[in-house]
């Protein structure tokens, strides 16, 4: 062997050794994902269970990785305050995270858009809660939602109450842009379904207002009620106007924990209501979702026994992302290339369960009714 050929061999092992260095780096850089939300001081599980399905998929999907990444999942508490949230966010980006998931507080989403923070951040945001108009339409080129919009939910509970029978439908409503806007969405639904008269009540949250609303509500003598507005605003309304004598149907939109209305109505008072949902069940058996869901789960939360939809809501946001980070061609993705890959996506089924960004940064119109039976718990 002549001493060229011994010195471009010891060449070509000196590059695979410095090529085998390299890639394990490169393996090894995580995707990052965040999660801000209201962690304290609002009274209600939202953040909390969106957490735990996050970590769920995350989890899952870190036994196989993501084109060969890790994932890596943070979460920041902004305290259900709009300058909370700018303050996290603003933190967050030093993460470097490529998508944050499920915002909660329609202060904080109103601060996003107002603010216009998305404008020169590299980070895309999943899905939002809640799911006004205003937020959706325009919305911004990087929020997407993969939760059905409150414009979709009061129209199939509109058009429910209708189909079962129902002549005069009477709207509680609370004096704050969820409200407002969600009655005029109501009224216009109402008015494209033949046979069906509709009145409401704007109401202010505190407890003198909603009983002086609910003995209004009484005196219109509607077949069913729809409650409009906060979780909590919804769920002591629920009270006020079984207190109040109302025992016909009362509808509610999907933000509200189906526990927090049997506090505060009791069981007894909670019998009846339905709630919007915008997921399948997530205690269901028959589709491969439940099943991907529950094993992802189990994994991650063995105490758990029973499952709540924003349990599921985090899930699916964090699974939506990561499809799209599975087709996406970047070397290093960006939240123009993840929107991108999302729009060119087409529908995905994830076994129950469709997406589709193709049309809009709306990708999914699953709206289902679940009431709450004499034991407490829903029933779809």
């Amino acid at each position: 062997m002549t001493k060229t050929t011994v010195k471009l061999l010891a060449m070509r092992t000196a590059f695979v050794l410095i090529a085998l260095a390299v890639i394990p780096a490169v393996n090894a850089q995580e995707i990052v994902l965040g999660q801000i939300g209201p962690f304290t001081v609002l009274p209600v599980p939202d953040a909390p269970e969106i957490n735990q399905g996050i970590k769920a998929y995350v989890n899952e999907a870190n036994k196989q990785g993501i084109r060969g990444r890790k994932i890596s999942f943070f979460e920041a508490d902004d305290r259900y305050s709009a300058d909370g949230f700018v303050e996290q966010f603003k933190k967050s980006l030093d993460k470097k995270p490529v998508a944050l998931l499920s915002p909660i507080g329609s202060n904080a989403l109103k601060r996003l858009l107002d603010d216009k923070l998305l404008d020169n951040a590299d980070v895309l945001v999943m899905n939002a809660i809640p799911g006004a108009e205003s937020f959706r339409a325009p919305g911004h080129p990087k929020l997407f939602h993969i939760r059905a919009g409150d414009k979709q939910q009061i129209e199939k509970m509109v058009t429910h109450s209708r189909t079962i029978g129902m002549t005069r439908l009477s709207v509680l409503y609370q004096d704050l842009p969820i409200g407002t806007s969600g009655m005029a969405v109501a009224q216009d639904a109402a008015s494209r379904t033949a046979g069906l008269e509709l009145k409401g009540v704007k109401s202010a949250p505190d407890a003198p207002a909603l009983a002086t609303a609910s003995q209004q509500i009484v005196a219109l003598g509607g077949q069913g009620v729809l409650i409009l507005g906060a979780p909590r605003f919804m769920a002591e309304g629920v009270a006020a106007l079984r207190k109040a004598g109302v025992s016909q149907s009362i509808f509610v939109l999907s933000y509200v924990p189906s526990g927090l209305i049997v506090k505060l109505a009791g069981v007894e008072g909670a019998r009846g209501v339905g709630i919007a949902q915008t997921y399948p069940n997530p205690n269901g058996r028959t589709l491969p979702i439940h099943r991907d869901f529950e094993a992802a789960m189990k994994g991650s939360f063995p105490q758990l026994t029973q499952y709540t939809s924003f349990h599921l809501e985090g899930y699916l946001s964090a699974r939506t992302v990561a499809e799209a980070l599975k087709r996406n061609t970047e070397k290093e993705p960006t939240a123009a290339g993840l929107a991108k890959t999302l729009r060119a996506m087409g529908e995905i089924d994830f076994g129950g369960f469709r997406v589709d960004f193709s049309r809009s940064n709306i990708g999914s119109n699953f709206v289902d009714i679940a009431v709450i039976g004499s034991d407490g718990k829903l029933r779809y």
